[in-house]
């Protein structure tokens, strides 16, 4: 069964076949970006070389830790990647606090699914299995986010008990409770 882990260098082959799956127009939402220390972007040739691989490992762990020191208006947060085995399915943020922007947008939990992995029921699996972890954060509601004409997001956001609070610059906006009553 897939789960949420810590990035992990186990999955190399497969983080670059989903990649290449989502091409050009999705690759932002593969996250090989960090700001932990000074922002850096890796291409998917960078990402290619083991080396680079582990290092952006170690800079997206990075930003999970709160003696990270990240510029100005940006908050910590754990990044996890949804794992079958090696099999890289996709990534989830959970961003530890909210700006003013997150508010509005982006909320506390965004999350990806790579294209082949899509319809299987792994978004719902993967906003579920973060939800005990955004609690450990003292997260609770989490804030999620989703496009005002994406029904799929808005189905896995409503089944983990996401409560809509209304819809403003294109994103419907629900409260998801993290503890169990």
């Amino acid at each position: 069964m897939p789960i949420l882990v810590v990035p992990t260098a186990a999955v190399h082959r497969s983080f670059l076949a989903a990649w290449d799956e989502a091409g050009p127009q999705e690759e932002r939402w593969m996250g090989a970006r960090s700001v932990a220390g000074a922002e850096e972007e890796w291409s998917r040739g960078q990402a290619a070389d083991p080396a680079e691989f582990a290092r952006m490992i170690e800079a997206i762990r990075a930003e999970a830790e709160p003696e990270t020191a990240l510029p100005p208006g940006i908050v910590h947060q754990t990044v996890l990647w949804f794992v079958d085995g090696v099999d890289w399915l996709g990534r989830l943020s959970i961003r530890h606090h909210l700006t003013p922007a997150l508010t509005e947008l982006g909320g506390h939990i965004g999350y990806y699914v790579r294209p082949s992995a899509r319809r299987k029921g792994y978004a719902t699996q993967m906003l579920t299995q973060s939800l005990p972890i955004a609690a450990t954060l003292e997260i609770d509601p989490a804030l999620v986010t989703c496009d005002l004409d994406n029904e799929g997001s808005r189905r896995v956001i409503e089944s983990a008990g996401g409560e809509l609070e209304d819809e403003r610059h294109g994103k419907l906006r629900f409260w998801v409770p993290t503890r169990m009553s």
